[in-house]
């Protein structure tokens, strides 16, 4: 016997008003019918089983929390349950690309300081005065400008390679490394 819809849609309902009400039973059977497939819904934008099942777990609290308010009206339960999902699951994917990007941020600052070790403090202060100096020229270029002269000087990468992952021709690339660093010079030299 095929699965019908419009009952599946109906019991769906009546589980998420009895959840609504407390009810452990309803929420059990919920979970089982769903949780398979939100669990593929988040892995889809995680591809991380540990941050795919700590997303689940968050999306069912939320689903308990939030029964009480879900509206027939406005779509199936299936439908709720897979958009809660997903935004959670892109909102952690956001927060581990933060956090990233935060451990690059004091990674690159620990080298810095790094640097110092046997330098007298004013040395120190006036370098990390220099840094800020040329990341605040940096800022003012284009953001083309900024994009290749970041990938060259703080990711390290050749023209070659620049060239290659913006997929733009190598001479693109040279021109507007110069270009920017023609910029950079007329920026920053009145500063030093």
């Amino acid at each position: 016997m095929e699965p019908d819809p419009a009952k599946d849609f109906e019991a769906e309902i009546e589980l998420l008003r009895r959840i609504g009400q407390g009810d452990r039973k309803s929420f059990e059977e919920f979970y089982d019918r769903l949780s398979g497939l939100l669990f593929s819904t988040a892995y889809r934008v995680l591809n991380d089983q540990a941050a795919v099942e700590d997303v689940l777990q968050d999306v069912f609290v939320q689903i308990w929390d939030k029964a009480p308010l879900y509206n027939s009206s406005l779509g199936k339960p299936l439908t709720w349950a897979v958009t809660l999902t997903r935004n959670k699951a892109i909102d952690r994917l956001r927060s581990i690309q933060r956090r990233g990007r935060l451990q690059e941020k004091i990674q690159r600052e620990s080298e810095i300081f790094e640097q110092f070790d046997g330098r007298s403090s004013s040395d120190a202060v006036a370098s990390v005065e220099t840094n800020k100096l040329v990341r605040r020229a940096i800022e003012k270029l284009s953001s083309d400008q900024r994009q290749v002269i970041e990938l060259a000087f703080f990711s390290s990468m050749t023209q070659t390679e620049i060239a290659e992952h913006l997929n733009k021709p190598l001479g693109t690339i040279k021109a507007r490394i110069r270009r920017g660093m023609v910029k950079l010079r007329e920026l920053i030299g009145p500063e030093l």
